[in-house]
């Protein structure tokens, strides 16, 4: 858990190599709980918060020292979709921080003698269309439209005091664009994180252009990719770094594909630690995994970090 002594993340990363969590998602199914509906992790939120906690804390358990928190698909249209109003779903944003907060503090209790550090997970446009949209921007929306849509989740979330907020699964440059301007001026450290495919977004923008709009920005700590394919990783390391002088972060799938119409994962893993040390060489500093990716995962991604 973070402390008045602890270092700042962004310390952190200038200093060495930090170690993200995986899937939410996964590790709360993999204890039984059914997140087929639109609002995915986050309706745990409200139904089961201690397996939230309990989530995180299995990552820290593992070697984790970034916790990122349940509020991927929580937005104030998701809930409402729901009948949640705006009153109970801010307080539910506040409570995905909440909860990572305290598997920090009982990770702690249990051992855990490094900084732990909790990212709110701002989640893109299409993560609250639950279509699979957010594997392909481009939503018809400009980009003050998507800073309408985020800056009250953000500010929320902002409000909760995480460590670091995580714009995450960002599928193209107007997306980004909207974020970027959404955390200016908040006071809180952002990581800004396309998925991609190759060398581009997924709505098709080279990465040298979707990463160039992070170079100048102070609030941006990290940036990077996740909820990719393992093999995308690499080459998107060598262009964040080179395009932005950042600190990269990298959490990929495990390389099984997600089929929106089936909401189902379709082929083989090929996630393996043999190439974390190389991600971490070419600039990578903060290093996990995305979706299918759980504690033992990141458990050997720490182990393999430490020897290297």
């Amino acid at each position: 858990m973070t402390s008045d002594t602890s270092p700042s993340l962004a310390d952190a990363l200038a200093a060495g190599t930090v170690v993200l969590d995986g899937g939410m998602s996964n590790q709360l199914e993999s204890a039984g709980h059914d997140l087929s509906d639109e609002l995915w992790s986050a309706r745990l939120l409200a139904e089961r918060p201690e397996a939230v906690t309990e989530a995180h804390l299995a990552y820290f358990r593992a070697g984790a020292s970034v916790a990122i928190t349940a509020s991927y698909q929580a937005t104030f249209e998701g809930f409402g979709k729901r009948g949640i109003g705006r009153a109970e779903a801010a307080r539910l944003l506040a409570r995905s921080v909440e909860l990572a907060r305290t598997a920090a503090r009982r990770a702690a209790d249990a051992g855990v003698r490094r900084p732990l550090w909790v990212a709110a997970s701002v989640g893109p446009y299409g993560a609250m269309l639950a279509d699979g949209s957010e594997y392909r921007g481009r939503y018809g929306l400009g980009v003050a439209e998507l800073e309408r849509f985020h800056r009250p989740r953000i500010e929320t979330l902002a409000a909760a005091a995480p460590d670091v907020l995580a714009l995450e699964t960002v599928p193209d440059t107007d997306e980004a664009a909207a974020l970027l301007r959404a955390v200016r001026g908040l006071g809180v450290p952002a990581w800004l994180s396309y998925t991609v495919d190759g060398p581009r977004t997924r709505a098709g923008q080279p990465l040298e252009e979707a990463f160039a709009l992070a170079a100048d920005a102070e609030e941006v700590i990290a940036v990077g990719v996740n909820c990719c394919a393992p093999g995308d990783v690499a080459p998107a390391v060598e262009i964040a770094a080179r395009v932005t002088g950042k600190p990269v972060v990298v959490y990929p799938n495990s390389g099984e594909g997600w089929d929106a119409g089936a909401r189902a994962w379709r082929g083989g893993a090929t996630f393996g630690t043999e190439r974390v040390t190389a991600w971490r060489a070419a600039g990578a500093r903060l290093i996990g995994g995305c979706c299918r990716v759980g504690p033992e995962s990141i458990g050997e991604i720490a182990r393999a970090l430490d020897a290297a």
